[in-house]
């Protein structure tokens, strides 16, 4: 469900993580970027309607206020949404190992 929304909100690079055995924190990790805060922050906010519809409670956004990197968490799954800057710098998917985004582009610019 989060990977459709994220795409029916037209967020850029969407990845996704199998957390299981790696951390007790949750079993999916999701990664996307939106072109500006104020997307950001909109693809955060029909996230979490979208779960509340389908009955999940006790949600929990972080963020949101700024835009720059929004964390929801969802529990079995953590969302992550950043501006493509934040998200380079912090750079989630090599910490977890997961696939890089933008890989090809990486290669261009290194």
């Amino acid at each position: 469900m989060a990977v459709t929304s994220l795409d029916d909100d037209k967020a850029k690079d969407i990845v996704t993580i199998d957390l299981a055995g790696k951390s007790s924190l949750a079993d999916h990790l999701v990664i996307a970027s939106g072109t500006s805060q104020r997307q950001v922050v909109a693809m955060a906010e029909h996230l979490m309607e979208k779960l509340k519809a389908a009955g999940m409670k006790g949600l929990v956004a972080e963020g949101k206020d700024q835009g720059d990197w929004v964390v929801l968490d969802a529990f079995d799954v953590i969302v992550h949404l950043f501006r493509p800057e934040v998200r380079e710098f912090y750079n989630l998917e090599k910490m977890w190992d997961g696939p890089k985004a933008n890989t090809a582009e990486a290669e261009t610019i290194g």
